[in-house]
């Protein structure tokens, strides 16, 4: 019996033990779908890319989306691309600052009006151009331990709205752009870590001592389209900047390149679109790795000789847009580009005078300029290499006053100021006769003439300082065939030295300089000082007020006869209305009353206009008789009438629908008209 049991009891056992190992499987198996199902949900949330984006890898592209706020972003994200948009400074959220693996952040073109806040301390690129932005503040770059490049064009950034320091935390900031913004001057406390700085498009006049102090590293400095003027520029400014390699100072008010510029590693400097009349011998001195050099849409006629000396690595050379005078004068630089052969590209170097070598390029002046002699300012024939340095006419003129700054005293052959010379409005030389005369108190008039030909003349002028101090000289050349020249921007109440040596060509038809031995009696002086500001606009009130009083009786004369003419007029016409004239139908013409109207009256007025009555088409007039106006001559008998306008109550004007409106743009009693017609007629039957 035991023996038959136990079968039956072991086989019951087994199967309780599948079932149990059955459900202990299902049961895990539940479990790990629902932790994986957990896990997927969080997953979902954390490492999805947003609906709205388009996700690369960690590349998060949400540009161009209408967002008005930042969407959850996956922890991976290292470039966030969110510009184009309407996000503003509550779009950001706090929870951004936790995504430390973020190390570029395009936010430009959105509506931005504060720095951005809760950026990622991991943020070493940062783009905020084209934006509303109008302060820099200390507290929020310092978040940014780690930035590099900063990107802050086309904001509302003034000078002052940079918070002292502001950039003290972030000492890997190597790039900086605030172009298009108001700054006024160069931001103060910018690291010594910087690389590149631009400032472009922006109103910095000034540029003291101490604007670039500490920025060694500088390399790319930009200030183009600012209100810069030699006057206003220290010395020292540039010369601070050892490792600069370029400089622009595109579209400024520069007169001369500014003094001491960095020559060590400059390879490219732009001064197109200032002022420039003349470049001082010696401003690019020492710039052997000088690789472009743009001088474009300036008033240069001509460069001394010896500027280029310096410029091995020069390659490209811009100079399009200026007057030049192709003459001996350029002879050096004509041998020099000849020299130079194929390693420079020259854009523009085109000449604009004398009128028979115009619009030709200078390298192609070949027989012109074999006709030259080169020959020393001293007499000496020039023995060195082609293109060769004369001794200098033209020292830099003073960068201005602004910042105590020391006159030079020029090499020219200027009358020496220790002594007790004499000079008179005019000078008179074997070959020159020289007159000057003051026009105003910033100008002044010369006038010449010569006894012999000559291919150009050479005029210099400089200031006389206090006591017998001379500040330094200003040079141009003049085309032989002219024999006037304006000085103008000088300063009031001054005395000027100015003097002129021909450029004579001698009986060989070879060009000399007149400035070898006899240099001492070719050049011609005179003196001239220029008048009071406050006098000469006196004057100038005198005679403008002098000229305005002239016409005066004239006009007083002309206003009398025009009132008398209007009041003859009036009492005729008020004589003709008395006396009948104008009422008279006869006298009536539709063209002297209403010239610009071209429809019918009869049809405005409600009637309608026939051969044999007058018939009133609707209950718009009110007829009442009134007294004929006494007639020119017999007539027969007639009766006049007056017809009144009647409008409805409603505004709306006649004939027209119940359901219809009127005019708003005109007075209910005008409602039906469309020209303004007057609200009585007068018509005659």
């Amino acid at each position: 019996m035991f023996l038959i049991m136990a079968p039956v009891c072991m086989a019951k056992l087994g199967a309780r033990l599948f079932v149990l190992f059955l459900c202990l499987t299902i049961h895990a198996g539940m479990l790990q779908f629902a932790a994986a199902s957990i896990q997927g949900y969080f997953g979902d949330i954390d490492m999805t890319c947003p609906s709205v984006c388009r996700c690369d890898e960690d590349f998060i592209y949400c540009n161009d989306r209408g967002l008005s706020s930042i969407p959850s972003l996956p922890p991976s994200a290292s470039v966030l691309y969110l510009q184009n948009n309407h996000i503003n400074n509550p779009g950001l959220p706090t929870s951004l600052e936790r995504h430390l693996s973020v190390r570029v952040v395009y936010l430009y073109d959105n509506e931005l009006d504060e720095f951005p806040m809760h950026l990622p301390p991991s943020v070493r690129e940062l783009h905020l151009q084209d934006n509303n932005i109008r302060t820099i503040p200390r507290t929020t770059l310092a978040r940014m331990p780690l930035l590099e490049k900063l990107h802050l064009d086309d904001n509302s950034i003034s000078t002052v709205s940079i918070e002292d320091q502001a950039f003290a935390d972030n000492p890997r900031l190597r790039l900086l752009f605030l172009s298009r913004n108001h700054l006024s001057s160069i931001p103060s406390g910018l690291p010594a870590s910087l690389e590149e700085l631009r400032l472009d498009d922006n109103r910095i006049s000034t540029i003291p001592t101490h604007a670039f102090r500490g920025l060694n590293s500088l390399r790319c400095l930009v200030l183009d389209g600012n209100l810069l003027a030699n006057q206003r520029i220290a010395d020292d400014t540039f010369s601070r900047l050892s490792n600069l390699t370029e400089l622009s100072l595109v579209r400024n008010s520069l007169q001369t390149p500014p003094v001491n510029l960095p020559s060590a590693h400059l390879q490219r400097l732009s001064l197109q679109d200032n002022a420039l009349t003349h470049m001082p011998r010696g401003s690019l001195d020492g710039m052997h790795r000088l690789q472009r050099l743009d001088l474009s849409g300036n008033n240069l006629t001509t460069l001394p000789r010896g500027l280029f000396k310096d410029l091995d690595s020069l390659g490209q050379l811009l100079v399009r847009g200026n007057p030049w005078h192709c003459g001996c004068n350029l002879r050096w630089l004509y041998d020099w580009l000849r020299a130079r052969g194929n390693t420079i590209t020259v854009r523009g170097l085109t000449c604009h005078g004398p009128d028979r070598v115009r619009d030709l390029a200078l390298i192609d002046l070949g027989s012109e300029m074999e006709e030259c002699e080169v020959v020393r300012l001293t007499g000496t024939k020039d023995k060195g290499a082609v293109g060769g340095v004369e001794s200098s006419t033209t020292n830099a003129p003073p960068q201005g006053s602004l910042f105590t700054l020391r006159s030079k005293r020029p090499g020219f052959g200027f009358p020496d100021s220790g002594l007790d010379y004499t000079l008179s409005s005019s000078g008179v030389g074997k070959s020159l006769a020289l007159n000057v005369k003051p026009l105003s108190h910033n100008s002044i008039r010369v006038t010449w003439s010569a006894a012999q030909p000559s291919s150009s003349f050479r005029l210099s002028w400089l200031r006389q300082g206090t006591g017998n101090a001379m500040e330094s000289i200003t040079e141009t050349l003049v085309r032989g065939d002219r024999q006037e020249y304006l000085l103008t921007s000088l300063q009031p109440r001054s005395s000027y030295i100015i003097c002129m040596v021909p450029l004579a060509v001698s009986s060989e038809s070879k060009a000399t300089i007149s400035g070898d031995a006899d240099s001492d009696e070719a050049l011609v002086c005179a003196k001239a000082e220029t008048s009071d500001l406050s006098s000469s606009e006196e004057e100038e009130d005198e005679d403008s007020h002098q000229i305005t009083s002239l016409p005066l009786a004239g006009i007083i004369g002309g206003a009398t006869a025009t009132v008398s003419l209007a009041l003859i007029f009036g009492v005729f016409c008020w004589y003709g209305h008395r006396t009948g004239h104008l009422c008279s139908r006869d006298h009536y013409t539709r063209s002297s009353s209403r010239k610009s109207k071209t429809y019918d009256d009869y049809i405005e007025s409600g009637t309608k206009k026939d051969n044999t009555i007058l018939e009133i088409r609707g209950p718009g007039f009110q007829m009442t008789p009134m007294p004929a106006c006494p007639p020119m001559q017999p007539k027969p008998l007639r009766e006049d009438y007056i017809i009144h306008t009647i409008f409805p109550s409603n505004g709306t004007g006649l004939y027209k629908g119940s359901n219809h409106v009127s005019n708003a743009g005109h007075g209910t009693n005008r409602g039906y008209r469309e020209g303004g017609i007057p609200d009585i007629d007068y018509c005659y039957t």
